[in-house]
């Protein structure tokens, strides 16, 4: 009977499960029944069996009754205890059941092997997150701050994973369920919210999602919000007081509109807020504690905006130390110090500000709502905007790059290269003023006409003299020394770009016959639109000197330029202007005011008679004259 009574103490024997963990061995969790572990029986000297050692599991809280001492009973583990008293009466001497000393029952619950490992950078959060790094933790909240990656849409994303909290059984929520539960049921609740002072909510992992990790009962995945976390905005010293207002100021909005909505965003820790690059203050991850309120929001804001003043957090030392912040100076009274006290030069309105949202403020100095806040804060934000022009009162802030007064009370007159930057910058002055002040005596002397001396003389054009050139009007030869007139061994069509008018009629235009004519082709629109010009190019037999010639014409309004050519295909810019004539109608005399020898001459029309959509001229007859030698 002992041998019986022995083995119905359950005894705690560690071993792997399937997933690598260790778990406990409880009676009836063998595959082949009800375990029957043995060990030595233990002669006690008032004869009572053996105590049963206390049971621990990391088992998830059961959905069957509990037993008078709190514990999970399953349907089988009921079995097993309902054969274990009958077994007890068996083998009690005397009919007495063994006590259970008191400093041997469980009063912690040992966290299982899954608490203690968590998951990692790395791991994976459902089939789409994939962690990959830890930005913070709220253990208030059983919260953890991650930057993650969508493997979907490949960007990052922000995501707050609730944990499963080290099983307690004296806490009526032992390992954090419920209250995941209802900071998910919150976080669906403010799925419409969105504010530029606020991460927009993309995905909400319910308890029980598929692919979970087993440590996690839940999670909120936000858009990722680039910038520097709290504790990297003030590293390098505090803010300046006016960008610490504006940056608080869109926070401030959001918390209104939230609060409005019934709402709540848990700015109350350094590590939920992050600084964007254009200088805002976001809440970066969601899910605040349960316990969370408008009243905790507010003094929230105040405490963002006393740590970019101060580079200090008011709040919870646990959670500034978790940032990286220093936490905040107190009185012996237990009071903090206003923001003036650790930084000159702040602002009497943020310095109000700040001790009235957190608290500290007696009366009407308390700011009891965030709209409050947010009012003020933008009357600030609006009376830096109006005094841009004058210097900001010094406050031991560096300036940023984009500044308008850099550096303005610091001393620099020991700054040895700051003085020989001065002596160069002065040095180029006076030589510039020296070389205006001599041009500007010299300017003044040649008007003036100082020492008797004038300057170069002013030309000024006659009207005849400078009027441009007007192509030669028709009229009347002016007299001329008689000549001879001389036939052109051939004429052709000419064209440079290898498109003659009309070449076959060219032979026309000297035949002696004015009822004949070569005649240019029909052009909608005027030179140059299609074609800069065409013409008549007449050789001779041997270079003559032309003096004069005759064009005979129906075109009135037709432009011709006399030019002289080096041979009959030369090309147009090898050819030389002699005279320039608008054609009437019938003879139109041209006379050579040079009469070099020359072998071929061209007759070049710029414009064609007509008009409209109606654009040709013709050259009935060509005559020459020479120089009488």
């Amino acid at each position: 009977m002992n041998g019986q009574t022995d083995q119905r103490a359950a005894r705690v024997d560690g071993r792997p499960d399937d997933s690598g963990e260790a778990r406990p061995i409880h009676p009836g969790d063998d595959d082949g029944g009800p375990a029957t572990l043995e060990q030595p029986a233990v002669d006690r000297p008032d004869g009572a069996a053996p105590a049963p050692r206390a049971h621990t599991t990391n088992r998830k809280p059961s959905p069957h009754k509990r037993d008078q001492d709190g514990r999970d009973q399953s349907p089988r583990d009921a079995g097993s205890r309902e054969q274990a008293p009958r077994e007890q009466g068996a083998g009690d001497q005397g009919g007495r059941t063994a006590a259970v000393p008191a400093q041997a029952r469980s009063t912690d619950r040992i966290p299982a092997a899954r608490d203690a490992v968590g998951t990692t950078a790395g791991s994976q959060v459902t089939d789409r997150y994939v962690l990959r790094q830890r930005i913070g933790s709220d253990p208030a909240a059983g919260a953890e701050f991650w930057r993650a990656e969508d493997t979907v849409l490949r960007r990052p994303v922000g995501i707050t994973l609730l944990r499963r909290l080290p099983a307690d059984d004296r806490s009526d929520d032992p390992e954090g369920a419920a209250r995941a539960g209802e900071m998910v049921v919150r976080a669906l609740r403010s799925g419409c919210f969105e504010h530029p002072g606020s991460a927009r909510l993309l995905d909400v992992l319910a308890p029980g999602t598929h692919g979970l990790p087993e440590d996690v009962l839940g999670a909120s995945v936000a858009e990722w919000v680039p910038g520097r976390s709290l504790a990297e905005a003030v590293a390098e010293g505090p803010v300046r007081a006016q960008r610490a207002a504006k940056a608080v100021e869109t926070l401030a909005s959001a918390a209104t509109e939230a609060h409005q909505q019934g709402l709540v965003l848990g700015c109350d820790h350094p590590q939920r807020i992050r600084i964007t690059p254009d200088g805002r203050a976001m809440l970066a991850f969601l899910l605040p504690r349960p316990s969370v309120t408008a009243a905790d929001d507010v003094r929230g804001l105040g405490a963002v905006l006393y740590c970019l003043l101060t580079r200090r957090w008011p709040l919870s030392v646990a959670d500034a130390a978790r940032a990286g912040l220093v936490a905040a100076e107190r009185t012996p009274a237990g009071k903090l110090r206003p923001p003036s006290a650790l930084r000159p030069g702040v602002p009497v309105e943020l310095d109000t500000l700040c001790t009235g949202a957190l608290g500290q403020g007696e009366g009407i100095g308390r700011v009891h709502t965030a709209a409050a806040m947010h009012r003020m804060l933008g009357d600030v934000v609006a009376t830096d905007a109006d005094q841009a022009f004058f210097p900001p009162v010094r406050d031991g802030a560096p300036a940023e790059p984009d500044d308008v007064w850099q550096d303005f009370g610091a001393d620099t007159r020991d700054d040895p290269r700051r003085r020989r930057n001065l002596r160069i910058g002065l040095s180029v002055l006076a030589v510039a003023v020296v070389l205006v002040l001599g041009w500007a005596s010299i300017q003044i002397g040649s008007l003036l006409g100082a020492g008797g001396s004038s300057g170069p003389p002013v030309v000024v054009p006659t009207p005849a003299a400078s009027a441009p050139a007007q192509p030669a009007q028709p009229g009347p030869a002016p007299a001329q020394a008689a000549g001879t007139p001389v036939v052109p061994s051939s004429v052709e069509a000419y064209d440079p770009s290898g498109d003659p008018d009309n070449p076959g009629q060219a032979s026309r235009a000297i035949d002696g016959n004015p009822s004949t004519a070569w005649k240019t082709q029909e052009y909608k629109q005027q030179f140059p639109a299609l074609k800069p010009g065409v013409g008549l190019m007449a050789s001779f037999d041997a270079a003559q000197p032309i003096n004069r010639l005759t064009i005979t014409s129906s075109s009135p309004g037709t432009v011709v330029e006399v030019r002289t050519a080096p041979t009959a295909d030369a090309p147009f810019e090898a050819t030389t202007p002699v005279n320039r004539v608008t054609l009437r109608s019938g003879e139109t005399t041209v006379p050579l005011d040079t009469a070099q020898p020359t072998q071929h001459v061209l007759l070049w029309i710029t414009k064609l008679g007509g008009g409209g959509s109606d654009n040709a001229s013709d050259i009935s007859e060509v005559t020459f004259q020479r120089t009488v030698q």
